[in-house]
């Protein structure tokens, strides 16, 4: 995969440059179009694979939410993990993610679930695998995203001090195993989705506890807070 034919932010294609010239990645690029060419649809659009990276520079980064793979619904997907693009329904799992932000922050929920502010406050909002064929769950896994997601995490890892790991679920929490806990704050709990959240999601504060820990370290906390649609500017 040839870096100029990449459009991605700067800073993350300068310290991404050897991932793209690796074979996985030259696989991965040959299943994405021959997936297309078969006429399937994939999500989110291409131009919005690597919008997490886009809207949330590499030196701007604070905190780290790790999702699993794309929504695989229509219009729901924009790059972005748990989010959804504005006038789509908030799915079950960033519903249960807005109760426990309003329980542990007092903060009104919105009435969207478009999380592109969050990642402008320097929230990355990452998933493990960037793309997913229209209605069929982790159809893309094992294609290579994976390495690429583990090549984000150890740039973060290695690179900063001080961040916040979220991890929610055991899938994410095996992802960030490597994650130095010494440098670094990594908040775990059970995944938001309504099958688990009643196990430990609800009322483990992530949001407070990553700003507690930023302000601790002389950073600005995150705003949380959510503008509603009119507010919004993504």
């Amino acid at each position: 995969m040839c870096m100029a034919d990449i459009k991605l932010e700067e800073s993350w294609k300068a310290a991404l440059a050897p991932q793209f010239a690796k074979d996985y990645m030259q696989k991965l690029r040959a299943f994405l179009k021959a997936e297309l060419g078969a006429g399937k649809t994939i999500f989110p659009k291409g131009a919005e694979y690597f919008a997490a990276l886009d809207t949330t520079p590499l030196e701007n980064v604070k905190v780290v939410i790790l999702g699993q793979d794309p929504y695989h619904g229509p219009g729901q997907a924009h790059g972005l993990c748990f989010s959804v693009q504005p006038g789509v329904q908030p799915p079950p799992s960033l519903v249960n993610i807005y109760k426990e932000m309003k329980e542990d922050l007092g903060i009104t929920q919105p009435a969207h679930g478009c999380l592109t502010p969050w990642a402008q406050e320097g929230v990355l909002l990452l998933n493990s695998v960037l793309t997913v064929e229209a209605h069929k769950a982790a159809s893309h896994q094992g294609r290579g995203w994976e390495t690429f997601t583990d090549a984000i995490i150890a740039e973060l890892n290695e690179r900063h001090d001080h961040l916040v790991f979220i991890l929610w679920g055991s899938y994410a929490q095996k992802k960030g195993a490597k994650i130095d806990r010494k440098r670094h704050l990594v908040i775990t709990s059970p995944h938001p989705s309504p099958l688990s959240s009643y196990r430990g999601f609800f009322g483990s504060k992530p949001f407070s506890k990553a700003n507690a820990y930023l302000e601790a370290h002389g950073k600005t906390a995150i705003n949380w807070q959510l503008p509603e649609i009119s507010g919004l500017k993504i």
